[in-house]
């Protein structure tokens, strides 16, 4: 471990601190890069839609790594709020990234770039989104990936303990089972789930081999919504959890993609260790719900 002042050390930005994924990233560096200075931003340090203040924040405290995660990610949300969503995902990852230019950036996207008709989708796959989120994810992916400096990943459902207690896939379980919810899960919607805490680790790692480009990084299972929520619920008999098993055949809302699962072969062979699966993950480090 490096000894000298942290002032001396390479600094990094971490957006999104108080999400999911970003405050894993945040507080998992003092184990994955100790040589770094870490300043994890939240909404409430830094509106990113403030142009003049983020530039003048930057300026003022120029970072040596940006790990952009912040984002609009509500789709029901995002339907209906067009312009802050363009606004938040696409422009303000357009402004950082200029900002950024010169260092790496990591930018997170997702699974939903892709229009879900065959599933194990590969970095050679063309995005075909079918929402206004997806959309907005994928203009920025191909606004970040112009600089041969900038990095893309996409992830998909993660799972593990965020900030406010209700981000993480089996967070917002256990709150509407708590409720006394019944919760209807797709049987024919796949997806591949991963801890945070496989995410925060890969993502130092692929940040640390300076090895940019367009990765993917998921769990190594492909499941169903209806899987996830069964395995879920057998680790929370207590809340006596509801499932009503449903179909997308059945239903009639915004566009949902039927298989984004992910392959992430790429990805894989630049890490130390093996990307997990939901499965794994709940037989061994279980959170306890709200």
């Amino acid at each position: 471990m490096n000894d000298a002042p942290d002032d001396t050390k390479p600094l990094a930005w971490i957006t999104g601190a108080g999400g999911l994924i970003g405050s894993h990233i945040a507080r998992t560096a003092a184990v994955h890069a100790p040589d770094w200075r870490i300043r994890g931003l939240t909404r409430d340090d830094l509106d990113l839609t403030n142009f003049r203040e983020v530039q003048r924040q930057y300026e003022a405290d120029p970072p040596d790594l940006l790990i952009h995660c912040a984002a609009m990610s509500d789709p029901k949300a995002c339907e209906t709020q067009l312009d802050q969503t363009r606004l938040v995902n696409r422009e303000a990852t357009f402004f950082l990234s200029g900002l950024a230019q010169d260092i790496p950036m990591i930018f997170f996207s997702s699974d939903l770039v892709f229009d879900g008709r065959h599933g194990q989708y590969t970095e050679e796959d063309e995005p075909s989104p079918l929402t206004v989120y997806a959309r907005s994810k994928a203009e920025a992916e191909a606004l970040v990936m112009a600089n041969q400096l900038h990095t893309t990943v996409r992830t998909s459902l993660t799972a593990g303990k965020s900030p406010n207690g209700n981000r993480g896939i089996e967070e917002q379980l256990t709150l509407r089972w708590a409720r006394g919810d019944t919760v209807k899960l797709f049987a024919d919607e796949y997806r591949c789930p991963i801890p945070a805490e496989a995410t925060a680790r890969a993502i130092w790692e692929l940040a640390l081999a300076k090895r940019p480009g367009l990765y993917h990084l998921a769990g190594s299972e492909r499941m169903s919504r209806l899987e996830i929520g069964r395995l879920i619920a057998a680790k929370y008999p207590d809340l006596n959890p509801k499932i009503e098993p449903c179909s997308l055949r059945d239903y009639d809302g915004p566009p949902r993609a039927a298989d984004t699962s992910l392959d992430c072969a790429k990805l894989q062979q630049l890490l130390s260790f093996p990307l997990p699966g939901l499965r794994k993950w709940l037989d061994s480090d279980t959170p306890q719900p709200a």
